[in-house]
């Protein structure tokens, strides 16, 4: 997995002071929830082949790879940019229905993604491998429900700033495909202004797949 970094030097970074008054927050997180079309997506995801599953994965983090904000972390209290975020993802057992958290490498193609996705979920049977890195998004689909509102579960760790990324049920909408997606991020690193860039980037990787 990819653990390349640099340090930020907080006397010359132009975040310092936000990110100074973010995480000393109580909660210094915050989620927002958007509609997407996936109408494209779906349909070539689905000539292709190719699981949705493990290419919602694929999608949602390659975009956020592309928006420098969500590739910052907290390391040893300094902030750090890392080069490639890899991924996280949550997988069902449909025995036990029980969820195991499947760590893959983010690659540059998403069909040898999906496969290498797909493969190491569906062997892995461990239903945790140890504790998370801090270079990796956290993914998880809620595939039965539409809803317009999801909310985390808090460590209490103020210096966690993994991005989550979730998403529902896909539905029909005035002829198109839509499906909610959430990204909750640390408010000292990410900012509204962030959010709106990654919605516009997602939806237009949708739109031209």
């Amino acid at each position: 997995m990819s653990d390349k970094y640099k340090v930020i030097d907080e006397k010359t970074w132009n975040r310092a002071i936000h990110c100074s008054v973010f995480r000393n927050s109580i909660e210094p997180s915050f989620c927002v929830t958007f509609e997407a079309d996936i109408t494209n997506f779906k349909r070539s995801i689905k000539e292709k082949k190719l699981s949705f599953t493990m290419a919602m994965v694929y999608a949602v983090c390659k975009c956020a790879n592309e928006i420098e904000a969500f590739r910052y972390r907290f390391l040893d209290g300094k902030v750090v940019l890392f080069d490639k975020i890899d991924t996280a993802f949550t997988y069902l057992n449909k025995d036990t229905e029980l969820f195991k958290v499947v760590n893959v490498p983010m690659l540059d193609n998403l069909q040898e993604y999906c496969n290498s996705a797909l493969k190491t979920a569906n062997e892995q049977k461990e239903y945790f491998t140890g504790p998370l890195k801090n270079n990796v998004f956290q993914c998880s689909s809620m595939s039965w429900v539409k809803y317009t509102h999801i909310s985390h579960t808090i460590s209490g760790n103020k210096d966690n700033a993994t991005p989550l990324f979730d998403w529902g049920k896909y539905y029909e909408k005035d002829n198109r495909i839509m499906i909610p997606i959430s990204v909750q991020a640390h408010h000292s690193l990410v900012d509204g202004l962030h959010i709106g860039q990654y919605v516009e980037k997602l939806q237009k990787y949708f739109n031209e797949f």
